[in-house]
Formats: C-alpha cells, structure tokens, sequence
C-alpha cells in the first residue's frame, strides 16, 4: 500500500513533466529548496527520475526556524550526494526580509512579509540561476498553492497575472528569464506530506512564522473548507485556468520585458520591484 502510493506520486510527477515539455535529460535542473516537504519532495523526484539537479537555499535568518530547515536540507542534499548552494540573505541585501518588513512599515509603505519575501526570492534566484548555469529552476509548488494563487488574483482584480502561471511560469522565453517549473503542480498539498512522511525526510512539518496573517493564509483556509464538500475543488480551479489561460496569454502578452535599470535583471517597468523595495529601505526619508 506504502509502495502504492509513493508510485503514484512519482508518475505523477513524471506525466507532468512529459506532457508539459518541463525538462529533458540535458537539462541542468536548479531546485530551489528551503528545507521543507514540498521543495524536498521535488528535489527527491527529479534526483530520482535521473535529471542533472542541484539545489539552492535562500537563507531568510528567519532564527531558530531558518537554521533548522537549512541543517535538514544540508543532511539530506550529503545523503542523497546532491550539490548545494546557499545563498545568505545578509550577503546578499545585508539584512533579513523581516529586517526589510520593520523598516517599511516604519516608512509607512505597507507590504505583508510574503510579498517582499516572494519578490526578494525570485530575484536572488534568477541571478543565480544564470551564474550556476541552470537551464530551469525548479520549485516546489503544489496544486494546493496554485489554486490559492489564481482565487488570490481573482479576489484582488488582478486576474491578468495568472497569465504567467502554470506548469511553467511566464508569458514566454526571454533570455533574461531562467524558466521557473513545477513538478509537483498535480500533487495536492496533503499528498506531498504523506509521501515526505513515508519517504522519512528530515524536514520541518511547521509553517512558516511570518506567514500567519498573510492573504494566502485566509484563501488556504477557504479552499480547504470548500474542499471538503467538493474534494475536486482545488483541482477544479486549477484545470479551469489551464483552459483559459492561452486567452490570458495572448491578451497580455503585449508587456514588454525588460532589464531592470538599476540591477538589469528582468521587469515589465524601468524598475523592478525588488530594486524599487531596496530604494525604500536605503532612502532616509
């Protein structure tokens, strides 16, 4: 029954991949990991269906919560004689992102911690995925966090950013953009926990601790009360932006993309939003 499920999950993962085009065995595959089930779980599948993977840590200096996922993640990349890079929050911007959070919010600029730490991570990602030479970067989304996304946009008027959602992320190629994809885009939060258990990772089963008061937090709450009178919910909401999501495409593919003025990493204006949140914190005013 074990060996059942953790099958099923591995062609899932597998059929994903093979029907979205995601990789190929030439590929150099950077999985961005932070120590927890899901990037785990990518990380394992991709190693184990034979992609050249190495991983990547962003250490947020979130404490205690911070030092235990990356002492996993680094046992588990010996074990499994897989190369990791990690990066340091304080190397790379000289503070934590809750650090950043303090100072907005005493500037008067108000943006939750997910926000900033979701605009920060992918841009230290994208940077570094271009040194290391990847081909993709791979994350650990599941179909739980996609369906909180596209009801998110939707709740917020902003249904033109699920244009950029999917198995693969991004309107289009752009050689500024190292492809970002999602293995685990079929598999539902809940089947990601039960096979990190069966598999044994060493992982924190825990939440985030900025995350508690985070719009995702209330979605996820929503969903999960939907789906238990309608158990295809969140795959529903899913599969039904997949349907739309060439119309979405086509009406906003007009957006140029271009690099960014003040760092050159990739943007839709003069300035990115990692650079236009940096000039905040480094502005006296």
């Amino acid at each position: 029954m074990q060996q059942e499920f953790t099958d099923y999950v591995e062609e899932k993962v597998k059929n994903t991949i093979r029907e979205h085009k995601l990789i190929n065995k030439k590929d150099k595959v950077l999985v961005a990991v932070s120590g927890g089930k899901d990037s785990t779980t990518a990380l394992y599948t991709l190693h184990k269906l034979g992609y050249d993977t190495e991983a990547i840590l962003i250490d947020q200096l979130l404490g205690e919560y911070s030092k235990k996922n990356q002492q996993n993640i680094q046992e588990f990349c010996q074990q499994k004689n897989i190369k990791l890079h990690t990066i340091h929050m304080r190397d790379e911007y000289g503070c934590s992102v809750c650090y950043m959070k303090d100072v907005l919010d005493k500037k008067g600029i108000k943006l939750n911690t997910c926000t900033i730490c979701g605009v920060i991570r992918r841009s230290i990602l994208n940077k570094w995925a271009k040194k290391l030479k990847a081909d993709k970067i791979a994350t650990g989304h599941n179909l739980d966090d996609e369906a909180q996304t596209y009801l998110m946009n939707f709740l917020q008027g902003n249904i033109e950013r699920s244009a950029r959602l999917g198995p693969q992320s991004g309107i289009r190629p752009d050689p500024l953009f190292v492809q970002r994809i999602k293995p685990l885009y079929f598999i539902t939060e809940e089947e990601t926990e039960k096979y990190s258990r069966q598999m044994g990772f060493p992982v924190v089963y825990d939440p985030c601790p900025c995350s508690v008061d985070s719009f995702r937090t209330h979605v996820k709450k929503i969903l999960n009360e939907l789906q238990k009178t309608n158990p295809k919910a969140k795959e529903n909401i899913v599969r039904s932006f997949l349907k739309i999501t060439p119309e979405l495409t086509k009406a906003h593919d007009k957006n140029k993309i271009r690099a960014c003025e003040l760092c050159g990493e990739p943007s839709s204006q003069d300035i990115c939003r990692k650079c236009k949140i940096i000039t905040h914190l480094t502005n006296k005013k």
